[in-house]
This record gives structure tokens, sequence and C-alpha cells, in this order.
């Protein structure tokens, strides 16, 4: 691929925006099920670590919802630990974990909003 050294580019995600009907509640969730402690701006300390940006064909079920346009995906720590936590707050956890050589085990949860959220336990 070829790289124009002058052009300008990205740094990072800056930040990822979701409509709620309660965005109150739908916070207080991504806090309490998931640990996700941003403060009263949202401004969350991420670990460093691995990004993905991938596009998917447009007819793929890996999002869930065909309503649903783009899927965050959180790096964990430790996938089982993580969807136990969530199934004992009483999340939607899907019950498939998938595994990749060399890439990690995926996991799956669905907010209060209806956004079907990856997790990730990097290989």
């Amino acid at each position: 691929m070829l790289q124009d050294v002058g052009m300008e580019r990205v740094l990072g995600i800056g930040g990822y925006f979701v409509r709620a009907a309660d965005p109150v509640a739908l916070n207080a969730w991504y806090r309490d099920c998931l640990g996700l402690d941003a403060d009263e701006h949202g401004l969350w300390q991420q670990q460093p670590g691995a990004t993905v940006f991938a596009a998917f064909e447009a007819e793929t079920d890996y999002f869930g919802s065909r309503n649903q346009a783009v899927m965050l995906n959180f790096r964990v720590r430790d996938l089982d630990a993580m969807l136990a936590q969530l199934r004992s707050r009483g999340a939607e956890v899907a019950d498939e974990v998938q595994e990749m050589a060399g890439v990690g085990r995926f996991g799956w949860v669905t907010d209060p909003a209806g956004n079907r959220i990856e997790l990730w336990q990097p290989a």
C-alpha cells in the first residue's frame, strides 16, 4: 500500500457516540456492567492496545440486527470472567464464544439500548 508521507493521519479513536432513550441509564450500564469509568464529560482513559478498524459486507449478520450499522469492540483481560460478570448483572450475553488462532477469543453482549457489543481477549 502506498502512503503519502505528507498526508495528515488520524491518531486514534477520540470518541464513540450512541443514541439512547435514556442516556443516563445507558451510561450507568456501561459503568456498572463493563467497568467503563468515564468522568462526567464521558472522558475515559483506556489502556493502550491494538484497535481494529474493519469494514464488513452490508449483508453481514455479525453485528446482530441488520439495523445496527456499527459494532463497538472492547478489549478485555479475561473474557470468561467478563461474561460471567455480565450474566450476574442480568445482561443479555450470547452463549457463543469464538476463538481465532493468533488473534484471541470473542464474546458478545447486547446493551440495554439493543446494541450488540463485541468483547475481545487478545491472544
